[in-house]
């Protein structure tokens, strides 16, 4: 996600995410600064990073989304601004990314495998597969939203990513 002055690489569009969350990118801001902030619209932790301040710059941060933060939604968003001197005359800029909370989906998440769905298989199949318990599916489409539209339609060849707790 990127506008003129901000350059969000990492992380991507709907990555999954843990309590730590690692940011980098290149971008501007006013006295070098990136105010970074991760929100599902009820709850917000703020962080910044610092960038250039005359002239495009690598950043990486690192946000940590606290025990007592409890997201009501699993889709969050990271928010990026470089809030530009003047921001009351004109919006600053803002770059928004949007981000599945693993934590909400699984407790215990420590990471996901990767799974090409195979002729015949369902998300109840899957879960089964990998849980050793078929209502698991919710958990494997949660994680999934950004590419499954409806729970009762996968496609052979399809990857999805399955959550895993260690």
């Amino acid at each position: 996600m990127d506008s003129k002055n901000i350059i969000i690489q990492q992380p991507q569009a709907f990555d999954l995410v843990d309590r730590k969350i690692l940011v980098a990118g290149v971008g501007v801001g006013f006295e070098g600064t990136i105010s970074l902030y991760v929100s599902d619209g009820h709850f917000e932790v703020e962080s910044f990073a610092m960038a250039g301040g005359t002239s495009l710059r690598q950043f990486q941060a690192e946000i940590t989304i606290p025990d007592n933060v409890n997201f009501e939604l699993d889709r969050i968003f990271l928010i990026a601004s470089d809030d530009t001197a003047g921001c009351e005359e004109a919006p600053c800029t803002k770059v928004f990314v949007p981000l599945l909370f693993a934590p909400r989906i699984l407790e215990n998440y420590s990471g996901y495998w990767n799974h090409t769905v195979q002729n015949g298989e369902t998300l109840s199949s899957i879960a089964q597969h990998y849980y050793n318990d078929s209502s698991m599916w919710k958990a494997i489409y949660r994680a999934n939203t950004n590419t499954i539209n409806n729970s009762d339609i996968i496609f052979p060849g399809q990857n999805l990513r399955i959550l895993r707790v260690d």
